[in-house]
């Protein structure tokens, strides 16, 4: 009997490589992709035990895309959905901003004009059941929550709210909505002369937003910007295009791209910009890529303002998406950008690269606190179009002036206790504790910039909620280098949570060095004076 099946799988083996080897000839399919269709029907007919033929299928695309570069990738249905939300600006939800405290949803923001805030809900408010099924105190995750409150627009939701001062807990039925997420999450008069705007991505609705808030500031005075980009890891080309083209004169070239198959393709101001004249300052880190960096180099290659901060990621890839039928995606690397005097900033990766590690090799080697311990090879200098300032290329943009990562203020402690949530959830509790009071107290947030204080109580509260989350203390010397940085991030949240991301950032920007330092240099009378003698220390 096992003779006689060793033979039929002999046989049957002998009879599928006859055909594979037929097909591969006849049917015009390259030998290659017979190869693997041929593998992957072997191995779900002859396995020992069953297979998740899907699993296999993706595990195989992974696998062929990781020996590609580092930004090819595959993406399930699932999250496909989920990066078209993030990119496209919008989902659709009852539209509630909301932090986890206790196992209990917290309502901290509401959407201008969305479902809850036509309804009555208000920050603060605690969402206890979800169409009758409890969320609060029964430890289900952020996920979960979400996948019960979103929905199709125009589809209802039962919810029950429990709010402070009210024993009663109050129904809604709310009918779902489209509700708009925001890329330019900040932005704000610093004085009469300079405004501020902070992106934290490039989507398919950011241009429109930075024109608004953009034209906003000017009616307020703005006469000098000051562009954020720390922490923006990109997206769409095109929002970046649009975004530079209104700093740009008609016909001054943003970027361009070029790769084996498309080839070279200029996108160029438009012209019609509506802030061609005024100082600008761009601040960037070690974590603006992409698209921002598309941005930055635009700026920098024209001379048109002053880059200030840390070198930034260097991603040089262009990804082009194709739809799988089954709904899930392929981000395929398909060009190459380069600036507009045409560095390519991809910094280098390969099998003997760590690149996932770069960030954590440059803090190893002092990049991030001395721009001294950057060097770029000769064979990557260019020269800007309108100064012929020395920039290089190869790994990330290098602003013109370095600002360095001040690790002295930063400890373990710190680390440990915003990792693990205790800042975040100490001033949840704290504002829904507080919020009338606070609110009457300091109406305006130029008030409550001059006046708050966090005081010893609030942050002998945080240290025990540090103790009940076991982040531990090495001493009273290292609690004491923390109490800066906790102090100014509790502030910034009780901000956020009182008015919005914006004043959140003026808070913020308060104690920042970059921020600092942009605010010095977009202020000077003669930028192209401030761009000639830059410095990098």
């Amino acid at each position: 009997m096992i003779k006689r099946n060793i033979l039929f799988i002999i046989s049957l083996f002998t009879v599928c490589a006859a055909v594979y080897a037929q097909q591969s000839h006849n049917n015009g399919m390259p030998e290659q992709l017979t190869k693997l269709m041929f593998s992957e029907n072997i191995i779900t007919r002859f396995y020992v035990d069953s297979v998740n033929e899907a699993k296999i299928v993706e595990a195989g695309i992974k696998a062929m895309l990781k020996e590609l570069d580092p930004h090819s990738t595959y993406s399930t249905p699932k999250e496909v959905k989920s990066i078209n939300e993030a990119m496209q600006g919008n989902f659709e939800g009852i539209g509630i901003q909301f932090n986890i405290v206790d196992d209990t949803l917290y309502v901290i923001q509401t959407t201008l004009n969305g479902p809850s805030e036509k309804a009555g809900i208000m920050p603060g408010d605690r969402i206890v059941t979800v169409n009758d099924t409890a969320i609060a105190g029964v430890k289900m995750d952020r996920g979960e929550i979400m996948r019960r409150l979103r929905g199709p627009k125009g589809s209802t939701v039962k919810i029950e709210v429990a709010r402070r001062g009210i024993d009663k807990l109050q129904e809604y039925n709310l009918t779902r909505d489209k509700i708009n997420t925001f890329s330019v999450d900040a932005a704000y008069m610093v004085d009469k002369k300079n405004g501020y705007i902070h992106i934290n991505s490039f989507g398919a609705t950011t241009h429109q937003e930075f024109v608004t808030k953009l034209d906003s500031l000017m009616k307020e005075g703005m006469k000098n910007l000051i562009l954020d980009l720390q922490g923006n890891g990109g997206g769409y080309l095109q929002a970046a295009v649009d975004i530079a083209n209104e700093f740009l004169e008609r016909g001054k070239l943003v970027v361009y791209t070029e790769g084996r198959v498309f080839p070279r393709y200029d996108y160029l101001a438009q012209g019609g910009g509506r802030f061609t004249k005024g100082n600008l300052a761009v601040i960037i880190d070690e974590t603006s890529a992409s698209a921002s960096e598309i941005l930055a180099g635009a700026i920098q290659d024209w001379d048109r303002g002053v880059v200030v901060g840390r070198r930034s990621f260097g991603k040089g890839l262009v990804q082009r998406a194709f739809n799988l039928p089954d709904g899930a995606m392929i981000r395929l690397t398909v060009s190459r950008y380069y600036t507009p005097v045409g560095r390519n900033i991809q910094k280098p990766y390969g099998d003997s690269i760590p690149y996932a590690n770069d960030l954590m090799e440059r803090y190893n080697h002092g990049e991030l606190m001395s721009a001294d311990s950057i060097h770029f090879p000769d064979s990557l200098m260019m020269t800007t179009k309108r100064l012929g300032r020395t920039v290089y290329g190869g790994g990330g943009i290098m602003p013109d002036y370095f600002v360095p990562l001040d690790t002295n203020k930063y400890t373990k402690y710190h680390r440990d206790i915003v990792r693990r949530g205790t800042l975040l959830q100490t001033s949840l509790r704290y504002i829904d504790e507080n919020r009338a009071m606070l609110k009457e107290k300091y109406p305006t947030i130029d008030k409550f910039i001059e006046e708050f204080t966090v005081d010893e109580a609030l942050l002998s509260r945080l240290r025990t909620a540090g103790e009940s989350d076991s982040v531990k203390l090495a001493d009273e010397a290292e609690y004491e280098k923390s109490i800066p940085m906790l102090s100014l991030q509790l502030k910034a949240l009780l901000a956020r949570d009182l008015w919005d991301m914006s004043e959140y950032m003026q808070v913020i920007n308060s104690k920042d060095e970059n921020f600092q330092k942009a605010l010095e240099l977009v202020q000077q009378r003669d930028m192209d004076a401030v761009l000639t003698k830059r410095k990098r220390k």
